[in-house]
């Protein structure tokens, strides 16, 4: 699964390898890599692959899920789709409360003890989907782990997870993605080593070097 999700993301172009440019993250990380997962949504063959696994996933680590939760905003349309998929309920959570109505940040109706598994795209600092986390323990959740589209693996991601008591699994990987790329032409063998260095320690630009 990790190497079909891996071609089929750099297939419809959903991860942007560019060590000689690289992006910036809203941390401000200089990165050789992104990955825009919500081009998923607008390629229905790759869709229907990603929702699949997503469902696998869940069935797999998480039998006794009661409801499904998306991080806001990327993880709702997948959690919605993934719901569907397994019959369960689903609901989001908002980056921050509505300062109007019912001022909820959690959407859907979630009882207190509810068996919940949060969907969320990406992983890569893991801060986000750790927010979400906490929030529906806030609420009374029973959070029984995150399942994902694909985690870069960075050791704050899974130092902070752990120090969170909650488990990742996602379809895919960088290891997995960088050895298909290099595979398949997209990039040379000596940049899969310097991405990979990158993510094994980004604020070290010395990846940018042979």
């Amino acid at each position: 699964m990790e190497r079909t999700i891996a071609k089929e993301l750099l297939s419809i172009h959903a991860v942007f390898l560019r060590p000689e440019e690289p992006f910036t993250w809203a941390s401000g990380i200089q990165s050789p890599i992104y990955c825009d997962n919500r081009l998923t949504l607008s390629a229905p063959s790759v869709r229907e692959k990603v929702e699949a696994g997503l469902a696998e996933l869940v069935r797999k680590y998480h039998p006794d899920c009661e409801m499904l939760m998306g991080t806001s905003t990327a993880g709702i349309a997948h959690a919605a789709i993934t719901a569907t998929l397994l019959n369960l309920p689903m609901g989001y959570v908002r980056g921050e409360a509505k300062s109007h109505g019912r001022t909820n940040r959690i959407e859907g109706k979630m009882e207190p003890g509810t068996k919940v598994v949060v969907i969320e795209d990406l992983i890569s600092t893991g801060g986000s989907a750790i927010e979400v986390v906490e929030a529906l323990r806030e609420e009374g959740a029973e959070v029984l782990g995150i399942v994902s589209i694909f985690t870069y693996g960075m050791k704050k991601s899974v130092e902070r997870l752990a120090a969170a008591n909650v488990v990742n699994h996602s379809l895919s990987n960088l290891d997995t993605l960088v050895e298909v790329a290099a595979e398949e032409g997209y990039i040379t063998a000596d940049w899969k080593s310097r991405i990979l260095r990158f993510r094994d320690n980004p604020s070290d630009e010395n990846w940018r070097h042979a």
